[in-house]
């Protein structure tokens, strides 16, 4: 006989037991942070309690980077990054966005080293898509919020 969740795809493997989980999605807390919750971290007053570091090339930077974010290419941080960073102070990582591993490696070389680690989902694509004032070679810009990926100005997305 064949399971009724056989012909479903959504429910052909069942949902992992409530403590697995809870475990599993914990753990992705852990390791990720998202692109509201860092810019509401570096827009509140006093020190967010975590620096942000853009893995991308130069030329990548200059297009547009997270204000106040450090530059450090992936390739340069084992060389670099004890120069750079506090190991006592977190790191998020980003890179381009959502289909680029770039700030994964970025985070992976950065823990290598010793450092505490999170990578910023949606990386710059969803920083700017999300409406959040960006610095470039030529100074800040801002574009307006993307309607599919963020809510309404002033609006809370209740997440």
């Amino acid at each position: 006989m064949v399971s009724a969740n056989a012909a479903n795809p959504v429910l052909r493997v069942p949902p992992a037991d409530p403590a697995a989980a809870a475990a599993h999605f914990a753990a992705s807390l852990a390791f990720h942070a998202d692109v509201s919750d860092v810019a509401a971290a570096l827009a509140a007053d006093g020190d967010p309690g975590f620096v942000v570091l853009d893995s991308r090339s130069t030329e990548s930077w200059d297009q547009g980077h997270v204000p106040g974010a450090l530059h450090l290419p992936t390739a340069l941080i084992p060389q670099q990054a004890d120069r750079l960073l506090d190991r006592t102070v977190p790191v998020v990582t980003y890179c381009w966005g959502p289909g680029c591993n770039g700030a994964t490696r970025a985070a992976l070389a950065l823990a290598r080293s010793g450092f505490q680690v999170k990578e910023m989902l949606g990386g710059f694509e969803y920083w700017v898509r999300e409406g959040f004032a960006y610095e470039t070679w030529e100074g800040e810009e801002r574009r307006a919020a993307d309607p599919l990926t963020a809510p309404a100005e002033g609006a809370d997305c209740g997440c």
